[in-house]
């Protein structure tokens, strides 16, 4: 494989990642283990409105399958990145570890960091459709 198709190929690989990720927290996590309302009531624990769990589950299962299908995939990994800094935000006092119980921040860290690497490295390999610029290219 050339070397300039590995940058192509890695945007590919993350995106896929990335795209999984989402899909697998919002349609597994959030709504068959938590469930819908008991996420809801997660986010009134943390001081938040619990219809926000609704629009964030909705966001991450779409997001999820836009970013593995490679649609606007710049646009969807930085709108993506101010829901996962939440994350990283809901479970800060759980302390640095995921292991830990409630599960710390660490995890919703290295997956906003995930998030904008993709908006940087841009759509990849095989994208249905490629990200308008939004000031960077690839």
């Amino acid at each position: 494989m050339p070397i300039n198709t590995n940058p192509q190929l890695a945007a590919l690989i993350l995106r896929v990642a990335l795209g999984a990720m989402f899909v697998a927290h919002s349609l597994w996590l959030k709504l068959f283990v938590f469930t819908l309302p008991g996420t809801a009531q997660f986010f009134v624990s943390l001081g938040l409105p619990g219809w926000m769990a609704y629009a964030v589950f909705l966001f991450e299962a779409i997001a999820g399958i836009l970013l593995i299908l490679g649609v606007q995939t710049r646009w969807v990994a930085l709108a993506s990145a101010p829901i996962l800094a939440g994350a990283t935000w809901a479970h800060w006092d759980n302390g640095w570890m995921f292991g830990y119980e409630g599960g710390g921040w660490e995890y919703p860290l290295y997956l906003t960091v995930l998030a904008v690497t993709q908006w940087v490295l841009g759509d990849g390999s095989f994208a249905l459709s490629k990200s308008r610029s939004v000031g960077l290219r690839g």
